[in-house]
């Protein structure tokens, strides 16, 4: 019989605090149940209605959770245990829902990867989670992810289970097309005498923090069903909508803020798309009378700029949410000449909890010109200066934040959560802000060494660990240089090794993609210098070469 009941807290996750278990609880924030019971009850509730559309299919809610049922079941059929942890690189599939849905059945935990990352990212991923399985497409565009999976699964003996989004491609690998086909001769009682601590992590996001070394996100049962709910109260979300889901589904945002989970909430239509092309885009937000659209400015940007927009039926079109990096003044404006029947909400978030919308009926300035306020009423804000005080009324602070949806604590690595959490558990994001007259806060850059690139947060960190490997290299800082379309790229500073050639820009992208890292994160200019600037502390002052960025031909490549 496969165990049914819950287990400890899993070994290396920072739970909530007790006193904060009940406050949340009490107050109706948190409803003590799992992602699994969540799940199963909106499906119940709203079974005729359509939840998916992809690739010309058109799932209800009745078929969503029969599949992700029959996959659960095979799940349990294979021997994968509460708290197991499984990598998932799929796209905008069904599999990829139904799959998400199966392990929570089960109690297992995905680890959301992003369809771009490569074998150094993946394997990390696997080594720092313990996973027994990873979930993988056949092919994405041109490439073929066979050859990894096989790579990873040698270099990792824990790693039992290939899964396959179509075809078994490697020896020993699971079809999850044949598997949602097929019966798995296991009891459907089962699933329902499962006990899933709504106290535990129901998933692992991915930081794109500042070191070199990727953190796990925990994201609990209760923390998570509330993070979807309260962002669905805010972006109008009704049960006729239609969200448009062209970002990689693993993100956070488009996951869950409202997302697939927010709208599946209301028993709305989760339309999902494989294809960022605008043609694409605007065609299915006709089709299918998309009303509401997530996209990075980047996207956005480039939707707007492009011919295609005035061939095509936008009318039900009520609410973009911008979301993955700051989206200035001048494209909300044009968005809403462009299309006048919506409204474009900014949200700053993270995928480590808290998240800011503009409201809907804030004033058209109070939406041009900042960031929102956070959802919840239970999200505590501060502001604080380099010492940890708090700043005065206005003045920019690097934000703190703690709340009903926030980590407590990354997943096993105890000496960064000494640095990233105070000791009354407030998260130190890295972020500077002010909050204006209005209440709402206002994105005045980071402290973080990180570059957004599109949405896209690049650890420059782990770029120049990489870089430093390289035999002509002796030594290297990554900086952001301004990009009107992608907010920023990368710049890689190198001091060369005087004994060696010079290396060229194409000499450090093709030594990085041996390295197997994606290729959102290559450097896209190169600068060789004698010496690196410093700052008063002695370390190199990154301010300062992108100062000289700034001023060499005006930061063109």
């Amino acid at each position: 019989m496969h165990e049914s009941t819950a287990r400890p807290l899993l070994d290396g996750f920072t739970p909530y605090p007790e006193e904060f278990v009940a406050r949340y609880c009490a107050l109706g924030y948190w409803e003590s149940r799992s992602l699994a019971e969540f799940f199963r009850a909106v499906c119940n509730k709203f079974a005729d209605r359509i939840a998916l559309v992809a690739r010309n299919e058109r799932v209800t809610y009745r078929q969503l959770l029969r599949r992700a049922e029959r996959l659960a079941l095979h799940l349990l059929r294979l021997g994968i245990r509460p708290q197991d942890r499984i990598v998932v690189q799929l796209p905008n599939i069904p599999e990829f829902v139904y799959l998400y849905i199966a392990l929570q059945m089960v109690g297992a935990i995905p680890i959301l990867a992003l369809p771009a990352h490569r074998e150094s990212e993946i394997d990390q991923f696997v080594k720092i989670g313990d996973a027994v399985g990873y979930a993988i497409p056949e092919y994405v565009r041109d490439f073929d992810f066979a050859p990894l999976a096989r790579e990873i699964q040698r270099k990792n003996n824990h790693l039992r289970f290939i899964f396959v989004a179509g075809q078994a491609i490697l020896p020993g690998s699971l079809s999850l097309t044949d598997l949602l086909a097929s019966d798995s001769g296991q009891d459907p009682q089962q699933l329902e005498q499962m006990r899933i601590e709504p106290l535990s992590p129901a998933v692992f996001l991915l930081s794109g923090g500042t070191t070199g070394i990727p953190k796990l996100i925990p994201r609990t049962h209760n923390d998570y069903i509330y993070n979807s709910k309260a962002a669905a109260s805010v972006t109008d979300v009704r049960q006729d909508d239609a969200l448009l889901v062209v970002l990689p589904i693993a993100h956070n945002f488009p996951l869950a803020c409202p997302g697939v989970q927010g709208f599946l909430m209301q028993g709305a239509r989760c339309v999902l798309s494989t294809s960022i092309k605008p043609s694409d885009v605007c065609s299915l937000i006709q089709k299918e009378k998309i009303t509401h659209l997530a996209l990075v400015p980047t996207l956005l940007i480039r939707l707007i700029n492009d011919p295609c927009i005035h061939d095509y039926d936008f009318s039900s079109l009520r609410i973009i949410n911008s979301g993955g990096q700051k989206l200035q003044q001048e494209v909300k404006q044009r968005t809403e000449e462009l299309l006048p029947t919506c409204k474009v909400q900014e949200v700053f978030g993270m995928a480590e909890g808290l998240l800011c919308y503009v409201r809907l009926d804030d004033t058209d300035e109070q939406r041009y010109t900042t960031a929102g306020r956070p959802i919840s009423p239970a999200d505590e804000i501060r502001l604080v200066d380099d010492d940890g005080n708090d700043v005065a009324p206005g003045e920019v602070g690097e934000l703190l934040v703690r709340g009903p949806y926030t980590l407590r604590g990354y997943f096993r690595v105890p000496e960064q959560n000494a640095l990233s959490f105070t000791a009354d558990g407030f998260y130190r994001t890295g972020d500077l802000m002010r909050q204006d007259s209005s209440g709402n806060y206002v994105v005045e850059g980071r402290k973080k060494d990180l570059i957004n690139r599109g949405g896209e947060k690049i650890s420059a960190e782990e770029l120049e660990n990489l870089l430093l490997a390289h035999p002509a290299v002796l030594n290297v800082a990554c900086v952001p240089m301004p990009d009107p379309v992608l907010g920023e790229r990368v710049c890689a500073f190198v001091i060369a090794r005087p004994t060696m050639r010079e290396p060229t820009l194409d000499d450090l992208t093709s030594f990085l993609l041996k390295k197997g890292i994606a290729r959102f994160k290559l450097p896209e200019r190169l600068e060789i210098v004698d010496v690196f600037p410093l700052s008063n502390f002695g370390k190199v002052s990154k301010k300062s070469l992108v100062q000289r960025l700034m001023a060499l031909s005006g930061c063109q490549q």
